[in-house]
């Protein structure tokens, strides 16, 4: 396939990269979640993303930002875009379990719960209102916004609020298996809460199933005046179809191929449900001569922390392909 595809007709004006950071509790629970040595090291993935895209090093812990089996982080990747383009990303503390070591724009919501026994998050509809303030915020410094996030297990809330909302979703995993049966386990579980509950409104949905990510990010695309670009798979479809039942606008989302070629997903069929427009980066890992890139391939990782947005946004802004995959091999070798 191209490199990207389809290109989208966007003028590349004043453009920013912003990452959502966030935790859910159901990352803790072992094998939802592949973003991190255990399941309670996933809570610090997100503060240890945004190091890494930051500083260029992760600095608070001694880690390297690599999976067990060698695989870079979509960190490392993002960082290499953000080195290539000259942008200066910022990030937004929407909930997370540990302070980060990063400067953040607070939005001063709590880390996510666990949907099964209690309203995930209770304060959606104030980071409603924060995430469009933020909104509003980045209208002033930029016409073209990607919007990333990171978020361990999010693709499982991403699961049971698109399910909430009558999606008929099969969501992606950072495994190369995909825990479907556990997803699904979590997904049947949460849904009762949400009849129970007797939630109606979307934010209601996002109190009772989501994460932190979802509503400040929902609360941007409201209120973002510029081009707006969701970076993600699975998670920033919620987001799309939160935005939907809200009678919102509905942005561009940018993945990677690797999410949309997941056969234990839908994600192309699930775009065209909530009428989002996707496009798709493939960078190529195969034939990049790094055999922790190849591994996405593979299907491990696939995507996350706004990296196939990050790559997407560097070729709109005139970088060529071999550009992009020399810049990017270069980054995450240093880290080997």
């Amino acid at each position: 396939m191209p490199f990207l595809s389809p290109v989208p007709e966007i003028k590349a004006v004043r453009p920013a990269f912003c990452g959502i950071l966030a935790n859910t509790m159901l990352s803790t629970v072992a094998g939802i979640s592949g973003a991190g040595p255990s399941p309670e090291a996933t809570l610090l993935t997100p503060n240890l993303d945004a190091e890494l895209i930051v500083q260029g090093a992760i600095t608070s812990v001694a880690a390297k930002p690599n999976t067990p089996t060698g695989c870079p982080t979509p960190a490392s990747i993002t960082r290499a875009m953000m080195e290539l383009t000259g942008i200066t990303p910022l990030f937004i503390n929407a909930g997370l379990a540990h302070a980060p070591a990063v400067p953040c724009l607070d939005l001063y919501g709590s880390a996510g719960n666990d949907p099964r026994t209690c309203d995930a998050v209770p304060s959606a509809g104030a980071l409603f209102e924060r995430g469009k303030w933020a909104g509003k915020y980045l209208s002033q410094t930029s016409g073209l916004l990607v919007l990333g996030e990171s978020v361990p297990g999010g693709t499982t809330t991403a699961l049971c609020v698109l399910r909430a909302l009558g999606y008929q979703a099969s969501v992606s995993s950072s495994f190369v298996a995909n825990p479907l049966a556990l997803k699904e386990s979590v997904c049947s579980a949460v849904l009762e809460r949400v009849r129970e509950q007797g939630a109606g409104t979307p934010l209601d949905i996002v109190r009772c199933a989501g994460d932190p990510m979802m509503p400040v990010a929902a609360g941007i695309a409201a209120a973002y005046e510029g081009t707006l670009i969701l970076a993600g798979g699975t998670q920033m479809l919620a987001v799309a179809a939160l935005l939907k039942a809200m009678g919102g606008r509905l942005p561009l989302v940018a993945t990677t191929s690797f999410v949309r070629d997941d056969a234990s997903a839908n994600v192309p069929e699930l775009a065209g449900q909530v009428g989002a427009a996707m496009i798709y980066v493939d960078p190529g890992f195969s034939d990049l001569g790094h055999d922790g890139l190849a591994r996405y391939c593979s299907g491990e990782v696939k995507e996350g922390m706004g990296a196939g947005g990050a790559i997407a946004l560097a070729y709109l802004l005139g970088h060529s392909p071999e550009e992009i995959r020399r810049k990017i091999r270069d980054t995450v070798s240093a880290y080997s």
